[in-house]
């Protein structure tokens, strides 16, 4: 009967071989969600970028129309709106908070 159960190794190589294959897919798998996500926050970093790099200046002009020179019959004055540089349109690296300062602790409140 010893013997027998020495023999006996009915399913030890598959589960072995099953143990060593999966761990090396989850590693591969965590490497490769690692590597998409730096991939995806670089691309959200470039769409950021080029949002922030878009003039949203608008200007429109207006009319005066008279009846040769006598009485305006109609104006309508123009306007302008000029878009000044924030913080983050010339985001260039991968922070999330733009114009963030790094701390030591002796600064930190």
């Amino acid at each position: 009967m010893l013997r027998k159960l020495w023999k006996d190794d009915c399913g030890f190589v598959i589960s072995a071989e099953l143990t060593l294959v999966l761990t090396i897919a989850v590693l591969a798998m965590v490497v490769g969600l690692s590597e998409m996500a730096v991939a995806i926050n670089t691309e959200l970093n470039d769409l950021s970028n080029a949002f922030g790099h878009l003039r949203q200046t608008y200007r429109y002009t207006g009319f005066i129309a008279n009846d040769g020179g006598q009485k305006y019959k109609s104006s309508y004055a123009g306007s302008t709106w000029t878009d000044n540089i924030d913080d983050c349109d010339d985001n260039t690296t991968l922070e999330l908070v733009c114009g963030a300062a790094a701390q030591t602790a002796d600064e930190k409140p």
